[in-house]
C-alpha cells in the first residue's frame, strides 16, 4: 500500500488530499516538527534529505511535490485530474505543477524567514536583524510576491482553474502557495479571483477529508 510519510503543517497534506480525490487507498505515517520547525532526524530514514513530503509505493522512495504528485497521477489516475495530452490546458497543467514549488515557493519561504528571523535573534542584535530584513523584505520580497500574485489573479480571471475550466492536479499543487499567501503574504488585498480559488479548494469534499486525516494545518506563523 502507497504510505505517505506526513510532517505536520506541511506541504504533505497536498498528497492526502490528491489521493482522496482520487480514492486511492494509503496509509500515513506521521511525524512532529522540532521546536524550531524543522522536520525530525527519523524522516532520513526514509530519504537522505529527511524532508516532506515524501512517500513509499511498491518499493519506490519518492520525493518531491511535483514527483509525487506526478507518480500518484500516472499510476493511479486513470486519466483524472489531468488534461487530455496535446491539448492547451495539458501545457496550463504542466507549467502550473511545477511552477508551484519552483517560482511560487521560493519567495514565500523567504518572506517567513525574514519574518522570523528578527523575533529569533539575540536581543542585542535583534534591532540590527529586523532592520536587514525589513530592508530584504521591502526591496526584494515584498515585490517579488506582488506580482506572483498579480500573475495568479490574471491568470483565474481567465479560468476557473488554473489548467483551464477543470479541476486538476495542478490545482492542488497550487493550493499550497495560495494558502501561505492568504495567511501571511497579503493575498486578500486586491486578489478576489485567488481568494475564491482558496474558498473553492477549502469547500472540496475530498479537501476536508484530507484535513480530517491530515490533522491540524495552519501556514499562519
Amino acid at each position: 500500500m502507497l504510505t505517505v510519510h506526513h510532517l505536520n503543517n506541511s506541504r504533505s497534506q497536498r498528497l492526502l488530499w490528491l489521493l482522496e480525490e482520487l480514492g486511492v487507498p494509503y496509509q500515513i505515517v506521521r511525524y512532529q516538527r522540532q521546536p524550531d520547525m524543522r522536520a525530525p532526524m527519523e524522516l532520513r530514514a526514509i530519504h537522505p534529505l529527511g524532508k516532506s513530503p515524501v512517500i513509499t509505493d511498491n518499493g519506490n522512495t519518492i520525493a518531491e511535490s511535483g514527483a509525487i504528485a506526478e507518480h500518484i497521477i500516472d499510476t493511479y489516475g486513470e486519466g483524472r485530474l489531468i488534461p487530455a495530452a496535446k491539448t492547451p490546458e495539458r501545457l496550463r497543467y504542466t507549467y502550473w505543477l511545477h511552477y508551484a514549488e519552483g517560482s511560487a515557493m521560493p519567495p514565500l519561504l523567504m518572506k517567513l524567514l525574514f519574518t522570523l528571523m528578527p523575533k529569533r535573534a539575540p536581543a542585542l542584535l535583534r534591532p540590527l536583524v529586523r532592520k536587514v530584513c525589513n530592508q530584504a523584505l521591502t526591496t526584494l520580497v515584498n515585490p517579488q510576491l506582488k506580482q506572483h500574485m498579480a500573475f495568479w489573479e490574471s491568470e483565474l480571471s481567465k479560468s476557473e482553474w488554473f489548467a483551464g475550466n477543470e479541476f486538476t492536479a495542478a490545482d492542488i499543487q497550487m493550493s499550497f502557495p495560495l494558502e501561505a499567501a492568504a495567511a501571511r503574504g497579503g493575498l486578500e488585498q486586491a486578489h478576489p479571483k485567488a481568494m475564491a480559488f482558496v474558498e473553492r479548494i477549502h469547500a472540496r469534499p475530498a479537501y476536508q477529508r484530507a484535513l480530517e486525516k491530515g490533522g491540524p494545518y495552519s501556514l499562519a506563523r
